[in-house]
């Protein structure tokens, strides 16, 4: 797989949360991080996601949000 995306992060699915059109599928990257992505049901059978799997989290720089605490 070639991307043109440099975040990308490979860890292991640990958790999908399924819905009737979307689910969230719930990647753990190593070092006790986890990164969640809403995706629809659809692109989690084509994929054959299960827990279990190996997975990249591709983040898109243009749909990163930072805050910070009051």
């Amino acid at each position: 797989m070639k991307l043109s995306a440099r975040n990308q992060f490979k860890g292991k699915i640990v958790d999908i949360q399924k819905g009737a059109v979307n689910g969230i599928v719930k990647i753990d990257i190593g070092g006790g991080n986890v990164m969640s992505a809403t995706i629809s049901m659809n692109a989690i059978q084509e994929l054959g996601l299960e827990i279990g799997k190996e997975a990249y989290a591709v983040v898109k720089a243009t749909s990163v949000m930072v805050g910070i605490d009051d």
